[in-house]
């Protein structure tokens, strides 16, 4: 889109940024939304089905530790070939001394059942430990779709940023065209020099080089576009109105953050998993109780005869001395612990970071778009002066190209302004944990971690996942 074009001397008709930006978002039957491509990056980032997939095979932690107060069943079948060969044996009845030997080919099935009874409150605490876990991989989960939807977010404004670019560069490359022929007419009629010429033609290569590097980026940006949201980019259309969604405050800010950020939250859940795991192992120290059971049947298979015997035993297994493995793997647990809890502390002192840094980032684009907004309104009233000064001898030729240059330069930083804005409202929101599909009001089938952990935490036995692999 041309900004402004000039015959011979040159007429400059301006147009404002937000004509192009208006322009660069017309089609209405092709345009994306930002909440299309929000929902789209939802429902198929991989980066976020790898999360949910990692949710649910920790879910499965919670049968698994209910598993250890279960029975387990187990059937033995044996077969054996026994040969006996007695040589020179005395008999006590027939005073006399015989050779005898047998084959014998015993074959025994067997059931044996173990039901532990105590187990040191290992199982509860195991139990306990891998639901905290699952707790703390949600939040995790939540952690990741914010990112996600703060990169597709981050993308969008991306790919309108550098397309509004690559217009304003296409712009300057024809205005410094025109001039190029402007400056050659009047070198063939003796008004202007060589060295206008040479201004002019050196400034229209730099203007066609900036051009080549603006299309590179946008490509760029499509390409990372397409890879978080899974679109094509066509024309992009941001309809979200972020302004009501924000914290009034800094303070408002950093007290939602504290309360609501899933970083924080997952490491809270860790804490508890490294609590319960040091009770787990503490239970070791604790004397175990079980029942064991067998039930069997033993064929002789030469003459058909068969044995039953069936055993019930009451195990206690009292722990005396254990090398020293259990009373180190403790002091470990107890170290993990602290390393959790301090990890607590961490995570809320780069949230708060990130809250500031956000806040900070917004207020000062917002400043920024008024003041690039005066400087584009004032460089092209001045670029406009400076043609007209040029075409009464007043103003040179390079007056024109340093006037023309400048107002691009205050044009590219709108542009950039009103990018750096959007992109840190929303980290700003992601920074306070509310970037999520129910703050934004996106119209997707929202994953529900809940029933994949409800369908499988009390499994007895199954291979297929819930889904039907």
């Amino acid at each position: 889109m041309r900004i402004g074009s000039s015959k011979a001397a040159g007429h400059v008709a301006p147009l404002t940024l937000a004509a192009i930006v208006l322009t660069l978002g017309m089609a209405p039957v092709a345009a994306q939304t930002m909440k299309d491509s929000l929902v789209s990056a939802y429902s198929t980032n991989p980066t976020l089905n790898q999360a949910r997939a990692q949710l649910r095979s920790i879910d499965e932690g919670v049968p698994i530790a209910k598993s250890g107060i279960r029975p387990q069943v187990f059937a033995n079948l044996s077969a054996s070939s026994q040969y006996t060969s007695l040589n020179g044996v005395y008999s006590s009845v027939t005073s006399t001394k015989f050779n005898s030997s047998g084959t014998n080919n015993p074959l025994t099935m067997a059931m044996t059942f173990t039901q532990p009874l105590f187990l040191g409150f290992q199982t509860k605490n195991s139990v306990a430990q891998a639901e905290a876990a699952v707790r703390a991989q949600r939040e995790l989960l939540r952690n990741t779709e914010q990112s996600v939807l703060l990169d597709a977010a981050t993308a969008f404004q991306d790919v309108i940023q550098n397309a509004s670019i690559v217009s304003l560069r296409k712009s300057d490359v024809s205005f410094l065209n025109e001039q190029v022929k402007a400056s050659n007419d009047r070198l063939e009629v003796g008004e202007g020099t060589r060295t206008d010429v040479s201004q002019s033609e050196a400034r229209y290569a730099e203007a066609q080089s900036d051009l080549n590097f603006a299309e590179a980026n946008l490509a760029s940006a499509q390409a990372t576009y397409r890879q978080v949201t899974g679109l094509e980019a066509r024309k992009l259309v941001d309809n979200i109105n972020l302004a009501p969604k924000l914290p009034p405050t800094l303070d408002r800010s950093l007290a939602i953050g504290q309360d609501n950020h899933p970083a924080i939250q997952s490491a809270i859940h860790n804490v508890d998993v490294a609590l319960f795991n040091v009770k787990t192992l503490e239970g070791e120290f604790l004397p175990e109780v079980s029942l064991n059971g067998q039930v069997g049947r033993t064929y002789d298979t030469g003459t058909a005869d068969y044995s039953d015997s069936a055993q019930v035993t009451l195990n206690v297994d009292i722990p005396i001395y254990q090398g020293g493995r259990v009373s180190a793997q403790v002091r470990q647990a107890k170290e993990d612990l602290g390393y959790a809890r301090i990890q607590v502390d961490i995570l809320r002192d780069q949230v708060r970071q990130a809250i500031v840094s956000a806040w900070a980032n917004y207020k000062a684009a917002v400043a920024s778009i008024q003041a690039a907004r005066t400087g584009v309104f004032a460089q092209q009233l001045a670029l406009q002066g400076v043609i007209e000064e040029q075409k009464v001898g007043q103003r040179t030729t390079l007056d024109v190209l340093d006037s023309q240059r400048d107002l691009v330069s205050a044009q590219v930083t709108l542009v950039e302004a009103e990018r750096n804005k959007v992109v840190a409202a929303y980290a700003l929101l992601s920074a306070t944990g509310q970037l999520g599909v129910d703050e934004l009001s996106l119209q997707v089938a929202r994953y529900q971690p809940k029933q994949h952990y409800q369908a499988v935490k009390d499994k007895w036995f199954g291979l297929r996942t819930p889904d039907g692999r």
